[in-house]
């Protein structure tokens, strides 16, 4: 092989090596930065990963939420009307966010099965679930009917 074709070669490896590192950097950050969505019933059965960043969500369960006097932690149960699943938060929660109403909540599931969030997201209109929620909700055959005004 002459010396123009094996530089020629060295510098297509080169390329490809790049391009190949460069691939593995950017899938190992999406990997780290997934948030995959659970349902109670998920949860409860084991399928959730515990200590990963999660979305979970589903109905406040009336009459679950608990505050603590001397702080911001508060505890309340989210069901998809199958299962039920604990969420500790510590924070204050959206000001849409009441009991009977859908949420998504994200964090991380302990191996006591409660999830520990750091976040809490609520319904924006009076006719809105988040879109997880709504399809869990439907397949279990729980879906609320919905208010008309």
């Amino acid at each position: 092989m002459n010396a123009v074709r094996k530089k020629r070669l060295y510098i297509v490896l080169g390329i490809l090596a790049g391009v190949a590192v460069a691939v593995a950097l950017a899938l190992s950050a999406l990997q780290q930065n997934i948030n995959l969505f659970y349902t109670p019933s998920q949860i409860a059965n084991g399928e959730a990963p515990t200590d990963t960043r999660i979305r979970a969500g589903g109905m406040v369960e009336e009459g679950s939420l608990k505050r603590s006097g001397d702080s911001l932690d508060v505890q309340f149960v989210v069901t998809d009307f199958t299962k039920e699943v604990t969420i500790r938060y510590r924070g204050i929660l959206p000001d849409l966010f009441r009991e009977g109403q859908g949420i998504v909540a994200l964090g991380k599931l302990g191996t006591d099965g409660v999830l520990v969030a750091d976040e809490v997201l609520a319904k924006h209109d009076e006719k809105y679930m988040p879109p997880e929620v709504t399809k869990a909700l439907k397949d279990s055959g729980r879906l609320p009917p919905t208010k008309e005004g």
